[in-house]
């Protein structure tokens, strides 16, 4: 053969080899590939018979098994290739379904089942509750009265119990509104617009608490007896799992149950315990309570320690002591310590009855894997929504140096981060709404969701903040945001701290959870099930080699081969998402091939793989909403700029881990190939400055402004603090042409450069104006003086405000 002719060859066989690995083929197809190769080659009789006897033992697998899996399986146990998992560790795994994450995971998303989940929107029922009591609850007290008073109202308190809010997810049959979790949702969004405190109240009552647990573990009787009263806010809930000692760490919870039989006869628990940051805990009346529980008699039949249980303790029981309160960042919420010392239950009061004993943790972990995904999203969307809608007004409204500060380069850059990340939130909120209310529990979707809204929020309220200026900081009934900034460490705080939200859980559940056959392979090592190793490890180095192929591929050609579900400007993010998944798939591959067991420990790399997963999940979610909503035309330049935000973070997180991944030989070789390679070749940038220009001026406009921030609580009356920067916000915008004629006679020196409140009058005059112009422009200058100005007290009324803050709570 000639030189030309071996290169040839040699061509086609790597050419046939990537085809056949980038698409996945199975191992017979490998057969048939390896076969060709020897017939082209004129393999000698002895090479073929090498050839059939591994072709044999790979293609059969009872052969396989023993031959090659089985010492497979003794090497990975010697080196600890996979991590133990321990009980609470396999509840917390188990806890929730794999949604489109695993399709982000697997290295080939299906984008046609990505682009078919729902996405949902409100009956006319729900609409109609949103659109009267959830707005006539808003308009009963401001955010400032909230505050001063430490509580809510009383006539609040009563509307909400009276228009049963504390039951929006028990069912009807029970006395609820059987609302869906989108319909939740909404009205948690609108709420936060209002006040953090509305929704602090109304959402411990609606999602992790007694209500949601006995829906789902309760006996008959124990739902008839307690959710008709949950609903009408009778009973007032709350929940209690943190201490002292076990903060992140749920699991080790030290408060206690003992098991005991009465002088009746009858099965009773001794319960102590002491609580921490338990929200409505001073004012519950049924509480419901994790503990470990113990039965040094056996009486329940399941061992001595029986474990973490679920139990529901009426607040008036004997030893139980409320009534004192935390102060959370001066937010005047219930957040308080409770604690019971002998507090005697009968053994019934197990949420469940006794046959749930013992399964508090796996209770606990199931509603979380789907209620993260849904409160916390929806406050954080309302207060991205209501910093648009504020910063959005004040830049039209506010002006500096002759022109409004929304036209300055430097406001734009803040404007387009609060426009573009609060049309992808609510994207991700709305889209994580659809899967849980088709009945999926998607618990690292819903880690995803609630430590990456989160983190949003805070973003988007500081940019927010600095936008405002003075007008931010000095708190009074005219400030709209300085409540809200105080609030958001408390959501990043809560229901799994965000720290450990990203280091532990995103990706420490989803490595295990997600991936294709990682589970099955750590599950099949636990039981000694080697017929599923087998099965499981030999599609493993098939995902392996196709993700590697895939990622070099799409790498190499920047994915422009990809078919894209659809045609048109979002075409190119689909592609960029297939080429994310798929290095993504092939680094998480070598990132627990290289850690092994203590990949967990490596909280760094776990984190950054976090970030990506958590990226390419809200650009997902971004991409869905344009589908849905009929791609708007309009809604581009969001689009844009939250699809290229999207993948520069991507793009950020792969680079931190090609450089710290410090895996012998694979390590070396991405720091110094792939890493360069990565940079010169980016799948994705910083938005540019023109389209942060756009979305910074949609934000401003008032069509795109109501769209983007629709749902919120906008108050109509002029004297509170949005409706008199809304109502300035419009007579600015009716008025702009009147003071742009002002203008250009000034510069034509039609007018003479009078002082700015007297232009208007010397504009008359002249005839530059006519009189109802010269109306609506002074209304407007009165209106945006109005709305600029911020609150001031004497000394006397600053220390009145704080005699009356103490006669409230003392």
């Amino acid at each position: 053969m000639t030189g030309l002719s071996i290169a040839a060859l040699i061509t086609a066989f790597i050419s046939a080899f990537v085809c056949l690995a980038y698409f996945g083929v199975p191992l017979w197809a490998w057969t048939l590939y390896a076969a060709a190769i020897l017939g082209v080659l004129q393999s000698p009789i002895w090479g073929w018979m090498t050839f059939g006897i591994v072709a044999l033992v790979l293609n059969l697998p009872i052969l396989r098994r023993y031959l090659l899996t089985a010492p497979i399986v003794k090497a990975i146990k010697a080196l600890k290739l996979f991590p133990k998992i321990s009980e609470t560790e396999r509840a917390a795994i188990e806890a929730g379904d794999v949604w489109i994450e695993g399709e982000l995971f697997s290295g080939k998303p299906d984008f046609k089942h990505i682009l078919s989940e729902p996405y949902p929107h409100l009956t006319p029922e729900q609409q109609a509750f949103l659109e009267g009591p959830v707005e006539q609850v808003c308009r009963l007290a401001t955010d400032w009265e909230i505050h001063q008073r430490k509580d809510l109202p009383p006539r609040v308190w009563d509307y909400l119990r009276e228009e049963k809010f504390f039951g929006m997810m028990i069912p009807p049959e029970y006395g609820g509104r059987g609302f869906s979790n989108t319909a939740y949702s909404a009205i948690m969004t609108k709420l936060a617009s209002r006040s953090f405190t509305h929704t602090a109240t109304v959402g411990v009552t609606n999602s992790l608490g007694p209500a949601k647990l006995l829906l789902r573990y309760g006996t008959e009787a124990q739902k008839q007896r307690y959710l008709p009263k949950l609903a009408t806010g009778e009973e007032m809930p709350c929940f209690a799992l943190t201490e002292p000692k076990a903060g992140s760490d749920a699991a080790s919870i030290q408060s206690e149950g003992v098991v005991f039989k009465g002088e009746d006869g009858q099965l009773y628990l001794r319960l102590n315990w002491q609580k921490r940051y338990i929200t409505l805990g001073a004012i519950a009346t049924l509480i419901g309570l994790a503990i470990q529980l113990k039965d040094p008699d056996n009486l329940l039949g399941k061992g001595k320690a029986v474990g973490i249980t679920c139990v529901l303790v009426p607040a008036d029981t004997p030893g139980v002591k409320l009534g004192r309160r935390h102060d959370p960042m001066g937010v005047p919420f219930y957040n308080s310590p409770i604690e019971g010392r002998d507090v005697i239950v009968p053994a019934e009061q197990i949420i469940g009855g006794i046959e749930q004993a013992g399964q508090g943790w796996k209770m606990l972990m199931q509603s979380l894997a789907a209620g993260r995904g849904i409160s916390f999203p929806a406050t954080c969307t309302g207060v991205a929504k209501l910093v648009s809608r504020v910063t959005g007004a004040y830049g039209v409204v506010r002006h500096q140096f002759g022109l409004a500060i929304g036209k300055f380069e430097g406001i734009e850059e803040p404007l387009a981060r609060i426009g573009g990340l609060t049309y992808l939130m609510d994207a991700a909120r709305l889209y994580t709404c659809g899967a849980v209310d088709k009945g999926e529990q998607p618990a690292v979707v819903s880690a995803i969701a609630k430590y990456n809204f989160t983190e949003l929020s805070r973003c988007i309220i500081n940019d927010g903040m600095d936008i405002l200026g003075g007008a931010g900081i000095c708190r009074g009934p005219r400030n709209l945001l300085a409540n809200i900034y105080s609030a958001t460490p408390i959501p990043i705080t809560v229901e799994g701290a965000n720290i450990l939200t990203r280091s532990m859980i995103i990706f420490g559940q989803g490595a295990i959870r997600c991936h294709p056959v990682v589970f099955e392979e750590i599950t099949a090592l636990q039981t000694n099930d080697l017929a599923k190793f087998d099965r499981a490890f030999w599609r493993h180095l098939g995902l392996i080699v196709r993700n590697g192929v895939r990622a070099g591929w799409l790498g190499l050609t920047r994915a422009r081969f990809v078919r894209a579900p659809v045609k048109g400007a979002t075409a190119r993010y689909y592609q960029k998402l297939a080429w994310a998944s798929a290095t993504f798939a092939i680094l998480a591959d070598v990132a627990m091939l290289g850690y092994g067991g203590s990949l967990k420990r490596h909280e760094k790399i776990t984190g950054r793989f976090a970030d990506a997963l958590s990226w390419m999940y809200l650009g997902s979610a971004t991409l869905r909403r344009f589908q849905a909503e009929g791609e708007r035309t309009e809604d581009l330049p969001f689009v844009h700029w939250a699809m290229q935000h999207s993948f520069d973070q991507i793009q950020q997180a792969v680079e931190g881990l090609f450089e710290n991944l410090e895996i012998p030989v694979a390590g070396g070789w991405l720091r110094t190939l792939a890493a360069p390679w990565w940079r010169l070749n980016p799948i994705g940038k910083p938005p540019s400055d023109a389209l942060g220009h756009q979305v910074a001026r949609l934000l401003q406009t008032p069509e795109a402004r109501h769209h983007l921030t629709a749902g919120l609580h906008v108050p109509v009356d002029a004297e509170q603090a949005l409706g008199r920067l809304e109502q300035a916000y419009e007579l600015t915008l009716q008025a702009a042409p009147i003071f742009q004629k002002i203008k250009t006679a000034v510069r034509s020196g039609q007018l003479l450069v009078e002082q700015p409140n007297e232009l208007i009058e010397a504009a008359l005059r002249a005839g530059v104006i006519t009189g109802p112009e010269s109306d609506l422009a002074c209304a407007a200058e009165r209106a945006r003086n109005d709305a600029i100005q911020v609150d001031s007290f004497t000394l006397a009324e600053y220390q009145a405000i704080g005699r009356q803050v103490e006669e409230l709570v003392g």
